[in-house]
């Protein structure tokens, strides 16, 4: 029996969200190489043509799905004073999507054309904050997104208990800690030990 091209098995209907989160599962499945337009397609039960009409491309599927798991890093808190407090809370909630996520910040990587929405209004905000700051507000930003990055994906890695995964938490919180206090004390744009 065929189908027509487009349209969703069975008549039933697909929903934006509906894709979105079978992407999610499908990256969490395949250690990333499992999201593919017809790998998904096939998990939906509809034609690659109908993920197009909802997504774009893979790039598009991408921008969608980080534009939804890294929206929450954009949240301000209440009553935050101070562009390092800013900073601690955007980076902070920033590194726990990544470690929630670990699949999607790997294929972001790899596809740089997914690297917009929110993910750009991230490191828009974060480079602006430490404007206020520091000289070198690039060089910071690329060394604190960089540490996120890593420990985050440090946490997905190695399948850590919920007691390990708390404590690298708080050794990200150390550590980050300890980078804004360089942030803070830095002249000139040079890091200082």
């Amino acid at each position: 029996m065929t189908r027509a091209r487009g349209r969703p098995a069975q008549g039933q209907g697909m929903s934006r969200d509906d894709i979105l989160a079978a992407a999610l599962v499908l990256l969490g499945e395949g250690a990333g190489q499992g999201l593919t337009m017809r790998a998904l397609a096939a998990r939906l039960g509809v034609t690659p043509m109908s993920l197009y009409r909802h997504v774009g491309d893979q790039a598009g599927l991408l921008r969608a799905l980080a534009d939804q798991v890294y929206v929450q890093a954009l949240d301000e808190p209440v009553g935050l004073a101070g562009e390092r407090a800013q900073i601690r809370a955007l980076l902070t909630r920033y590194h726990q999507a990544v470690g929630r996520y670990p699949q999607l910040t790997l294929a972001i990587f790899a596809t740089p054309q997914a690297f917009a929405g929110v993910t750009r209004q991230i490191t828009a905000r974060l480079t602006a904050l430490l404007a206020r700051i520091t000289d070198s507000p690039l060089l910071w930003r690329d060394i604190l997104v960089d540490h996120a990055h890593g420990s985050g994906l440090a946490l997905a890695a190695g399948q850590a208990q919920p007691a390990q995964i708390e404590d690298m938490a708080l050794q990200y919180q150390q550590a980050l800690d300890r980078l804004l206090d360089a942030v803070c004390g830095s002249t000139a744009g040079s890091p200082r030990g």
